[in-house]
């Protein structure tokens, strides 16, 4: 490439949240739209180049003296989740046009779009890194805004939900950066200091010291992702956040989780991540049943919907170390349709908070009477979270059960309940909200149906989750060349088919 496409396409959106920070007002939010927008261009022309086969890949020596690179490149995982990533900014900048407008709000709207701009800057270079210790620190910095969107907007409990944010991840980032120290322990005692992803790849080094290493990388990511056990952070965020704000920190930034288990976990300590596989797989089922539960048991509509993240990250981590070619690509393919997915849950549950003044389930009754569109695309928001045939959602939570079930029989029959559960608490919250007789407190808020400006935040989403669900293939292309190149990595293959004599 003439141009350095992917260092362009990740600072643009750096850029503009800088001066974003200058503007103010409608001009302010005008740029930060544009800017939006020139990225997910930008983003596209590099997926569909990478999809060709165009070089891509950018590294320059970075600190020579311990090994480190500016190296990015795009893979057909990392492809998925830039795409993603540039969809979703633009949809919650539209579904947060007004925030910051309210009286007494401490912080104008063009903050807001600042923020989520740089939090998208900081997600792309994770996303395009090649080399761990520019992965670490990108990793790191997307705490900054995302502490700011947290702390900064949202409910009245918003500061205390974003230190409990910080706190976790921060714990999560420092046994990281102690995994990263040794990976260039590991790599300089055998003679080349390197923190390229590459160079870890067959890299000689103790079994012990391997596990060692995994547990660390693996627990950072976990807490990312997140599962069960090291979840609070997250229930809390997405309660006290704006929906924009939520749909940022469970679309983009929880599938670092996800992407870096997969990235760097499976391919730098292959040995080490078919050791932990029987833990880890038993760990996926509990968060999975565990989201579940819970997500049918919340009585906030902002906390339900980050339960139901809880458990359909489950699913993802499920496929992953299920080891087949099949569950890994579709755990990829869940990655970018649950962000999707998610996306539309949590700005539609935002466009009907706003409407009735409270987030609480029970206050909500009879909605599709006098909101009847509203109604509409809460019911496609869910019927995509419960993965009905037919959207996207669907097709990645297939593969993943049908990948994990060659090699898996029982656990994937276990895991199943979690879709069960699924369709028991989305169907509940709808029915609850949207059916029976308008109540006063309805009657009285809940005045209008989606304006234009909903319905085009709303309407790209469910397409996509629908073209999706009958035509995978671009996407699953992708998520197939990363799914075989880990498995080759990771030395395992497929389990062979199993025919019966009778049938031969």
């Amino acid at each position: 490439m003439p141009l350095p496409l992917l260092t362009i396409l990740a600072l643009v959106p750096l850029v503009g949240s800088l001066v974003l920070f200058l503007v103010k007002g409608q001009a302010g939010r005008l740029i930060g739209y544009g800017i939006a927008l020139t990225t997910a261009v930008l983003g596209v022309l590099a997926v569909v180049l990478q999809a060709q086969g165009v070089p891509l890949a950018e590294e320059v020596a970075w600190i020579p003296q311990i090994g480190a690179h500016y190296a990015l490149d795009l893979d057909g995982m990392g492809a998925i989740l830039v795409l993603m990533t540039v969809i979703l900014v633009p949809v919650v900048l539209l579904a947060e046009w007004r925030v910051g407008e309210t009286p007494g709000a401490r912080w104008s709207g063009t903050a807001f779009m600042a923020l989520a701009l740089m939090l998208q800057s900081f997600a792309l270079f994770v996303f395009m890194a090649s080399d761990i210790l520019l992965f670490y620190v990108a990793f790191e910095a997307t705490l900054i805004p995302t502490y700011f969107l947290i702390g900064g907007f949202g409910g009245p409990k918003r500061s205390a939900a974003a230190l409990k944010f910080l706190l976790y991840s921060l714990a999560g980032g420092l046994v990281m950066l102690v995994a990263v120290a040794g990976v260039y322990a590991v790599t300089a005692a055998a003679g080349s200091p390197s923190f390229l992803i590459g160079d870890l790849v067959g890299a000689e080094m103790s079994t012990t010291t391997a596990r060692w290493l995994f547990a660390g990388f693996f627990f950072a990511f976990a807490v990312k992702a997140p599962m069960a056990g090291l979840h609070t952070w997250l229930p809390d965020a997405a309660e006290q956040s704006t929906p924009g704000t939520s749909t940022l920190l469970v679309g983009v930034l929880d599938k670092i989780g996800t992407f870096g288990m997969l990235k760097i976990c499976l391919t730098a300590f292959p040995e080490a991540s078919q050791w932990a596989t029987p833990v880890i797989l038993v760990w996926a089922i509990v968060s999975v049943l565990y989201g579940a539960f819970m997500a049918f048991g919340a009585t906030d509509l902002l906390r339900l919907v980050s339960y139901t993240s809880v458990s359909h990250f489950g699913f993802m981590v499920f496929g992953i170390f299920a080891l087949t070619t099949q569950s890994i690509s579709g755990s990829i393919f869940y990655m970018f349709n649950h962000g999707l997915s998610t996306a539309a849950l949590f700005l539609v549950v935002g466009f009907m908070i706003r409407r009735r003044g409270s987030q609480h389930i029970d206050a909500f009754g009879g909605v599709q009477k006098v909101a009847p569109v509203l109604a509409g695309v809460l019911l496609m928001s869910g019927l995509s979270a419960l993965a009905l045939p037919g959207m996207g959602s669907f097709v990645s939570e297939f593969l993943v059960m049908a990948g994990a079930w060659q090699r898996f029989p029982v656990y994937t029959v276990v895991i199943t309940l979690g879709m069960v559960l699924a369709a028991v608490y989305v169907l509940r919250m709808y029915k609850t909200t949207m059916t029976g007789p308008v109540t006063e407190q309805v009657a009285t808020h809940v005045t209008h149906d989606l304006s234009a400006r909903e319905k085009a935040v709303v309407a790209p989403l469910l397409i996509l989750l629908i073209v999706f669900g009958f035509v995978p293939k671009p996407v699953l292309a992708l998520a197939d060349e990363t799914a075989m190149e880990t498995m080759a990595i990771v030395g395992v293959e497929d389990p062979a088919p199993q025919v019966k004599e009778g049938n031969r």
